[in-house]
């Protein structure tokens, strides 16, 4: 038996050495896809919080509300003001028009007499509060007020940026205005008071702190490289459903699984050869992407990936998302008649899954329908298990229920291939 499985792995290394071509895309593809992907991805990363963004500042009110926005945006980590193009201040038409031909990213239009009329609303709302308790005149006439519109400040956004973007720039803005008009409110209180006679404390009084996790008394910040390496590592061990449906339909092709059902050898032994050859192969390209990733990534300006304490469950985690792959591989060249069905339908079956897995999108940005999607693809459950022990820090215990899914895939999908085959051979 033992000897049946080594020869049915032999026949698969030779069925792959006749592919050179087909085996060098198969290893170095995923290489060069997870290096270009992490590149970009650190550089957005990078773009966002390392260098500052032009935004585009129309100032109709000048007066010292837009003061301060412009003085807190060029105070900004993020962001750097142009107020003019062509050494000519910027209308609201030419800041519209430029953003939303993409030359810049954002648009800010102050209103006029923002400020002005913020004041004033300020001193109504102050003067009413003070009046209602008793520390003005009651005998002094209240003249009647002036009725104050809400004002709006414009934003214009080019229309290619992303959402978080969107609302990450927003709140910010929302922040700041919020800070000025609490401030404003303080001022006013105190001039009603009078300066001396009341001091009001304008900190902040509640802040956040992240708290980052610490692993062997080392902070733990997650980077691209962290969160790339797991991802498209899963998305090139299931592209290994390609060679191993095409080289089933092969054999059933040229006759060569006919001869082998003539010898004493059933079909689980080939099917056990076919799983020990491509679970080397996923691992192979597994060890691959995680030397890349620690040796290499560093001297391209990348973040080293920590697998440090992590190595052998991220192995483990490996090894069965790859019998996942070869379950789902065999059981598509079992079924699969011609190489034209099996390759176009493996690569499209193979991004799906990666695209409903949460490979390329996060599973909490999707709608709630393909959340609960997300949960049957089996890379998502790789790549939720790949993130427990790199992100989350866990044991193997509580990765058991992720590969144990894994492993239950490849049950099913390799039993349906047996099944499905006894069936067509008996017909």
């Amino acid at each position: 038996m033992i000897y049946k499985i080594w020869m049915s792995v032999v026949k698969e290394f030779l069925l792959l050495k006749r592919d050179l071509g087909g085996l060098i895309i198969l290893f170095i593809m995923p290489l060069v896809l997870v290096i270009a992907v992490t590149l970009i991805q650190d550089s957005t990363f990078k773009a966002v919080t390392d260098s500052k963004l032009q935004i585009l500042l129309v100032d109709k009110d000048h007066g010292s509300v837009s003061k301060t926005v412009f003085e807190n945006l060029e105070k900004s980590k993020y962001f750097t003001v142009v107020t003019q193009i062509d050494n000519k201040p910027i209308t609201e038409e030419i800041a519209k028009e430029n953003v939303y031909k993409g030359k810049f990213q954002l648009a800010i239009v102050i209103p006029e007499n923002l400020s002005s009329d913020l004041q004033e609303k300020v001193n109504q709302n102050v003067e009413k509060i003070v009046s209602n308790l008793g520390l003005t005149d009651s005998t002094t006439t209240a003249e009647p007020q002036r009725v104050i519109k809400e004002k709006e400040v414009k934003l214009y956004f080019d229309p290619a940026v992303q959402m978080s973007f969107k609302n990450a720039v927003m709140s910010s803005i929302d922040k700041m205005i919020s800070q000025i008009e609490t401030k404003s409110i303080y001022s006013t209180f105190q001039k009603q008071l009078g300066e001396e006679t009341i001091d009001f404390e304008q900190k902040n009084f509640i802040t956040f702190k992240e708290i980052i996790p610490r692993i062997n008394n080392k902070e733990v910040r997650p980077n691209s490289v962290q969160h790339n390496v797991p991802a498209w590592t899963l998305f090139a061990i299931f592209f290994i459903v390609i060679p191993l449906s095409i080289n089933i339909v092969k054999e059933k092709s040229q006759g060569t699984f006919v001869r082998l059902r003539t010898n004493p050898v059933s079909n689980l032994v080939v099917i056990i050869g076919k799983t020990i050859t491509y679970s080397i192969i996923c691992m192979i390209q597994f060890y691959m992407m995680v030397a890349v990733a620690v040796f290499l990534f560093p001297s391209i300006g990348l973040p080293s990936l920590n697998i440090e304490g992590h190595f052998v469950l991220t192995s483990v985690v490996a090894l069965f998302s790859g019998f996942a792959a070869i379950g789902f591989g065999i059981l598509l060249g079992t079924v699969a008649s011609t190489q034209e069905q099996s390759a176009p339908f493996g690569a499209t079956s193979v991004i799906i899954l990666a695209a409903i897995g949460g490979v390329w999108v996060p599973v909490f940005a999707m709608p709630k329908i393909m959340q609960y999607i997300a949960k049957s693809s089996p890379m998502n459950w790789g790549l939720e298990a790949f993130y427990d022990v790199l992100l989350r820090n866990v044991s193997f215990v509580e990765i058991i229920p992720r590969i144990s899914l894994l492993f239950l895939f490849f049950i099913i999908t390799t039993s349906i291939a047996l099944f499905y085959d006894k069936k067509k051979r008996a017909v």
